[in-house]
């Protein structure tokens, strides 16, 4: 990497960040916007030359068919149970039951996802993630700053973008609409997953 131009670089950096904080591979129009590049061709470029390089695969057909080398892939259809709803905006109850269960694609998904949750509410729009959606949801009782999880605060889910700074735990909309929720010292709290990409049924 350290022969790397700065450009490339910047490409190939991104490309792992986005696959692991937001659980999706960038698009090319992404890559541009985010390091710079006049278009989706110049992007194409840079990433090809990643690919020739052996820094990156990509997958034939996929507008977002980009992720780092040695990316954990599983093949054929991986059934995924829909197990409630979360909110994006105040936290909501989840559904005990299972709802469903699809089978999906798993190169969908940078991580394997162990559930699907139905979103309810807007305040995640930014992100992609809108009212309706199923997102992806890979078990872990761990996140780093940054990340987009699933949270129970005080026995109800949300899914948020996780603050960890100044000694404080936060959890973040990307809507400007909604305020950021304080977790207060004696609220219980837990993290029940980290977002590893979404399904949007017409």
């Amino acid at each position: 990497m350290d022969e790397l131009s700065p450009r490339r670089r910047c490409i190939l950096e991104f490309i792992r960040e986005r696959a692991l904080v937001h659980g999706q591979p960038p698009s090319l129009a992404e890559i541009a916007e985010a390091c710079g590049l006049a278009s989706r061709g110049a992007a194409r470029k840079q990433v090809l030359a990643l690919a020739d390089a052996g820094l990156i695969e990509l997958t034939p057909g996929q507008a977002r068919g980009i992720r780092p080398a040695g990316a954990k892939r599983e093949a054929g259809a991986l059934p995924v149970p829909i197990l409630g709803r979360v909110a994006a905006g105040v936290p909501i109850g989840a559904d005990a039951g299972l709802g469903d269960t699809l089978s999906l694609d798993a190169r969908l998904f940078s991580l394997r996802p162990d559930y699907l949750l139905r979103v309810e509410g807007d305040s995640m729009i930014e992100d992609g993630i809108l009212d309706g959606d199923l997102v992806g949801v890979h078990r872990s009782a761990e996140a780093r700053e940054g990340q987009v999880v699933v949270a129970r605060l005080d026995g109800e889910l949300t899914i948020k973008r996780l603050s960890l700074r100044e000694g404080r735990v936060r959890l973040l909309p990307r809507n400007r609409a909604y305020a950021p929720i304080e977790v207060g010292p004696g609220q219980d709290f837990a993290i029940e997953g980290l977002y590893c990409g979404l399904v949007r049924r017409g």
